[in-house]
């Protein structure tokens, strides 16, 4: 966050932990929600099996006390004393509707089924005499009976001749009642939930959609602990139940289990209305903070931000930028010091101006002088030979030839003064070819007699046109190419000149085979005054290189040198900016 403003920082830290805490509070609240949801449900579980219990032991005790007063009528001992099939068939119907039950069984002491009574009436007799036997194969009263899709709960009762002490059995009875959609839809609505009746691998009687009883059976009938669930989650037809089976006895016959199912899905779909509430509340803290934090960070960063303006203004040189300290904390405290520091600093670089321009007066004055007394002190000297009549025409010619050489190197250093101290508006733009500028550069070293022999080499890649000061530009190369002939040998000197476009620059490279840039002036080689190796130099060669290619926006500079040779590069933008623009316009 190196570029993000203190506000910035504030107001994101905020939004961050504001939003931290509301996910953090929606995911416990929806935990903890969900696990009271699921203690809630398995307790209904636990009462509704605990109704269910109730329930069945009430249907029980009624089935078994309504099957013992059926077999203690005397018209039932009677009955059976026929051991007449057709008779005890025909008569076991008013029986039947007697007891009010959903099945009669009546049978004789040997185990042979004499009538059948059922609803519905697809139960048939022998399908009675095949189940009998289960019956009496166990010493308990109480049976279950799955029989043509129907589920039966069926009591068994001793019929006897006589008192019951005497155990004179003439026969038996068998009372059931069957657990039909009505049972399922009461026990449903006793224990708000939905229940099942699993007997092996069929659903009997349930309220449950086709779908989900097809996933019920593929639920084991044992958990991990060996009991059977007890409140556990199982998915059903897309929804999400937790569950509760009950095991009913069932004497060597498949295992019967009631299912107890309620769904977790609908007891937590107020949860999605909680959590969009919760959302909506922590969306709104969320901007009422990140507006609080916005204000105080203002209060806090504004003084900040103005002493941050005054160090940018004070970067740019302006020690003039209105600061206040208000108030009396540590940043009003900054803000003083800092303006006491920019006071005192500008004090101290006036003081350090003033010395410095004092210095480069004297420095330039003692250089100009030395430089100009000595081209006088030539001039006289040869002015003073010339007035003597015995000298030939050649003398008189080399004497003449030496007064122009110390009138040019005077007229050079004027020249360099005063192009060092114009500014950037002199420039007078012109578009055109480079490669002009620098071939008529070449020209004016050849002009040298004393540099003819060196072999200069120009080599161009892409286009070099573009908006430049030709006649300064050419005075900038023509400074370099003669620094360079004079450093490399007479003989064997070579010069390659190199132009290259590059996006929006043209960079040129002037490489020679010289002795490379001494150390002693190779860190000031572009300042004022500074020369090295040559016997009239003024150093101001290459300062006046480096001003005319920044007034041109480029540079120039010393890419590498060793003993080999040295090579500078100028790197010029070839795109106009708008004030050369406009000077062109001007000039044209």
């Amino acid at each position: 966050m190196g570029g993000i403003r203190l506000r910035t920082k504030f107001l994101l830290s905020m939004v961050a932990v504001s939003a931290a805490l509301t996910f953090t509070t929606l995911l416990v609240v929806r935990h903890t929600v969900q696990q009271e949801v699921r203690l809630g449900i398995q307790r209904d579980l636990e009462n509704s099996v605990s109704a269910f219990h109730s329930f069945q032991k009430q249907r029980e005790m009624t089935l078994e006390r309504s099957a013992a007063l059926l077999a203690d009528l005397p018209n039932v001992r009677a009955l059976m004393t026929t051991h007449d099939p057709a008779t005890i068939q025909d008569a076991s119907r008013d029986l039947w509707q007697l007891g009010g039950s959903d099945l009669l069984l009546l049978a004789d002491s040997s185990g042979k089924v004499m009538a059948l009574q059922a609803a519905p009436p697809e139960v048939t007799l022998r399908q009675g005499q095949d189940f009998f036997p289960q019956v009496m194969s166990t010493s308990e009263t109480r049976h279950w009976w799955y029989v043509e899709g129907h589920l039966y709960e069926v009591f068994l009762q001793d019929i006897y001749f006589g008192p019951a002490s005497r155990h004179q059995v003439l026969g038996y009875l068998m009372l059931g009642y069957e657990i039909d959609d009505q049972v399922a839809r009461d026990l449903s609505r006793v224990a708000a939930s939905e229940v099942a009746f699993r007997y092996g691998d069929v659903i009997v009687r349930s309220n449950l959609k086709p779908a989900q009883e097809s996933e019920l059976l593929s639920v084991p009938l044992r958990t991990a602990a060996g009991g059977p669930p007890q409140g556990d989650q199982i998915p059903l037809g897309g929804e999400t139940f937790l569950a509760t089976a009950v095991n009913l006895p069932t004497p060597g016959a498949a295992a019967l289990n009631l299912w107890v199912l309620k769904s977790f899905d609908r007891a937590t779909a107020f949860l999605r209305s909680l959590n969009e509430l919760l959302l909506a509340l922590g969306l709104t803290a969320l901007l009422a903070g990140s507006l609080l934090v916005f204000l105080i960070s203002h209060t806090f960063t504004r003084p900040l931000e103005t002493l941050v303006a005054g160090v940018r203004a004070l970067e740019q040189g302006d020690y003039a930028y209105p600061l206040q300290a208000r108030g009396g904390d540590e940043v009003a405290e900054l803000t003083g010091t800092f303006d006491r520091m920019r006071k005192n600093l500008q004090k101290t670089q006036r003081e350090l101006l003033d010395a410095e321009r004092l210095a480069t007066i004297g420095r330039m004055a003692s250089s100009i002088s030395h430089d100009l007394r000595h081209s006088l002190a030539a001039m006289m000297a040869n002015a003073e030979f010339l007035c003597e009549s015995n000298l030939t025409p050649r003398q008189r010619e080399d004497l003449y030839a030496e007064i122009r050489i110390a009138v040019d190197q005077m007229t050079e250093l004027i020249e360099s003064l005063l192009e060092f101290s114009r500014t950037r508006e002199s420039l007078r733009p012109s578009y055109g070819d480079v490669r002009s500028a620098v071939d008529r550069a070449v020209q004016g070293v050849k002009a040298h007699p004393e540099f003819q022999r060196i072999r200069i080499r120009i080599s161009s890649e892409g286009s070099t046109e573009g908006w430049f000061d030709f006649r300064k530009l050419e005075r900038a190369l023509l400074n370099l190419l003669l620094n360079a002939c004079e450093a490399v040998p007479a003989e064997s000197g070579k010069i390659d000149i190199g132009l290259n476009r590059t996006i929006g620059n043209l960079e040129i490279r002037i490489e020679d085979n010289g002795p490379g840039i001494a150390d002693a002036v190779r860190d000031r080689l572009f300042e004022p005054f500074v020369s090295h190796g040559k016997e009239n130099g003024t150093g101001m060669g290459l300062t006046v290189v480096q001003k005319i290619l920044q007034d041109h926006g480029g540079d120039v500079a010393v890419e590498k040198t060793s003993p080999a040779g040295t090579t500078f590069r100028i790197n010029i933008p070839l795109d106009p900016s708008a004030e050369n623009v406009l000077a062109a316009r001007h000039g044209t």
